[in-house]
């Protein structure tokens, strides 16, 4: 059974997923502006809510197709509907993927997978 957890890059603007030491996938992320920055430490995935369900926008909010909830409360990892904000940081705080990233993301994690969060 796959040891899943994810590292987020800060500087990179990447999200890598490991299976225990081995990379399996990156993406590219949009994380936080300096003025509302993705936080820093360790976390985990405490809820995945899919579209048009997602957390807590309406329909294709913000939030794209697909919601997964950090132990951090109102922190996430989630879709877009600004794919150009991929690459950038501009969020408030949340981990923005292209909505077909964070669809595959939530296919392969369980809830409860290690999420660490560096520079």
């Amino acid at each position: 059974m796959p040891a899943y957890r994810i590292r987020i890059s800060i500087s990179k603007l990447t999200l890598y997923l490991y299976d225990g030491d081995r990379l399996v996938r990156s993406f590219p992320v949009a994380l936080g502006k300096i003025a509302t920055a993705t936080p820093r430490g360790d976390f985990t995935i405490v809820s995945k809510v899919p579209y048009p369900n997602s957390y807590p926008g309406g329909p294709l909010s913000a939030f794209g197709t697909m919601w997964m909830g950090l132990s951090k409360p109102h922190y996430g990892i989630h879709g877009t509907n600004n794919p150009a904000s991929i690459g950038k940081y501009v969020s408030h705080g949340c981990i923005r993927m292209y909505n077909q990233d964070v669809e595959a993301l939530a296919r392969l994690v369980p809830i409860g997978t290690p999420v660490s969060i560096r520079e």
